[in-house]
């Protein structure tokens, strides 16, 4: 089956300032989090979906295999590329089938990579939250990640608390890739989302899952679509936009404006600019179906 939009990795060197950022824009941030192996991070909910604003909080501890080294030692380089998106991770129901599949497709980057980590809850007690990781590679796209998740403890982590954003952000409608030829990566995309048949169009192409939409387009494309022209590394499929629900658009421009965040309108939608968001494009749209 289709796998899911699970969530989605921004990079940044300053933590701190990130996340006021992500607070200053309406949206509920979660309390700052420590990983085993030397990355922080803080946690922005949506139903089923979020995003994890992340930075290297102890780069003493990117030692060893596995998870330091394919998740941590990959968020530093890419924090030293700059602030941005990194690594787009999806829905697992079965994590080691997907190792058997990436490893079937030759896509495969890694074994199951369990973890765990201390979670405070609403009422501001702590609790465990357990995780499941297995990472896919791109050959055309070194510096773009790509994993799936299987969570251990879903109940202790999402919390409908957490997914009530003051901007009205609702949910994901989709991430946005950018490559210099979209269709270079239709086979990686295919085994990667498990979605046989892709959607093609003049502006790229599309894989739609049960939760949002994968899509790899062109520069120019992007800069149509969202008004600005994406910084490419030259180096394949680089993960540039963030699509989210907002029902009321007009109330979503309100809670930016008060907090003294940029955005402007483009074919229908409502668009915080990289310069704004920390190297992100953050994309509100009123979603198909309210």
């Amino acid at each position: 089956m289709p796998r899911g939009l699970d969530h989605i990795v921004h990079a940044v060197r300053d933590l701190d300032a990130a996340a006021d950022f992500y607070r200053r824009a309406g949206f509920k941030v979660g309390a700052r989090n420590k990983h085993p192996w030397g990355t922080h991070n803080h946690v922005v909910q949506f139903p089923n979906f979020f995003i994890e604003i992340l930075t290297v909080g102890e780069p003493e501890k990117l030692v060893g295999e596995g998870l330091p080294q394919i998740f941590g030692i990959a968020n530093r380089d890419a924090i030293v590329r700059g602030d941005g998106f990194s690594m787009l991770i999806l829905e697992s129901t079965d994590i080691e089938a997907d190792v058997a599949d990436f490893k079937t497709s030759g896509i495969g980057a890694s074994r199951a990579l369990p973890f765990s980590r201390q979670a405070v809850l609403p009422d501001g007690t702590t609790t465990t939250v357990g995780f499941s990781l297995a990472f896919a590679r791109d050959a055309m796209s070194p510096h773009t990640g790509f994993a799936t998740c299987q969570q251990h403890n879903p109940a202790a982590f999402w919390k409908p608390d957490y997914q009530q954003h003051a901007n009205g952000a609702s949910g994901v409608l989709g991430a946005v890739l950018v490559a210099d030829n979209p269709a270079d990566h239709h086979i990686f995309l295919n085994a990667f989302t498990g979605v046989r048949e892709l959607h093609a169009s003049s502006i790229g192409i599309t894989a739609p899952t049960q939760r949002g939409d994968v899509e790899i387009m062109e520069a120019v494309s992007f800069r149509d679509q969202f008004g600005t022209a994406p910084r490419l590394d030259g180096e394949g499929a680089s993960l540039k936009g963030l699509r989210l629900a907002a029902p009321d658009i007009d109330a979503t421009e309100r809670v930016l404006k008060s907090g003294g965040v940029a955005s402007h309108r483009q074919t229908g939608r409502l668009v915080v600019l990289p310069e704004a968001a920390f190297g992100a494009t953050l994309i509100f749209e009123r979603p198909a179906r309210i």
